[in-house]
């Protein structure tokens, strides 16, 4: 075989080439075979029960999820399990939106105002003070709540 070509150093070996050639000889197709892996801890429908709780309850912690399914089905299951459950059917833990888009009567009510502003003298802004209503926190904790969100669901309304 050339080096210059890209291929994975397993393929190196003659053993795994000719292995690779009876199977596509036997069947035409050279994909892996389904291997099972560690077995899984949640069935199906555990699946739906977290995936429908999660939905319902947008504010719940991973540890809140998995106590709600060992009381109702005494399937016990750690965090990280929650986690990786939520994330198969595309539910991911993250920041709610602080501020929503603007609608097309807020920028009507903006536009209204800094008409009736724009003339102005530097003596009338002078009395006006301005705040970007930044937010600071002096621990290192800020309690920052998550909620599980799809991608692409930031500004839906059911995570106001």
């Amino acid at each position: 075989m050339a080096k210059n070509w890209k291929y994975p150093r397993n393929l190196e070996s003659p053993s795994v080439i000719s292995r690779l050639w009876e199977r596509f000889q036997d069947d035409g197709n050279v994909s892996r075979c389904y291997s099972t892996g560690r077995p899984r801890v949640t069935a199906p429908n555990e699946d739906r029960y977290l995936a429908v709780t999660a939905k319902i309850n947008r504010r719940g912690t991973a540890s809140d999820l998995s106590r709600h399914l060992s009381l109702a089905t005494g399937t016990t299951v750690s965090r990280q399990t929650v986690y990786r459950c939520l994330g198969h059917i595309g539910l991911h833990a993250r920041r709610p939106v602080r501020c929503v888009p603007l609608t097309a009567n807020h920028c009507r009510l903006r536009l209204t105002w800094s008409r009736e502003h724009a003339l102005w003298t530097p003596q009338q802004w002078s009395c006006v003070m301005f705040s970007d209503e930044s937010r600071f926190s002096l621990q290192s904790n800020s309690r920052l709540a998550l909620i599980l969100r799809a991608t692409g669901t930031r500004y839906h309304r059911y995570h106001h």
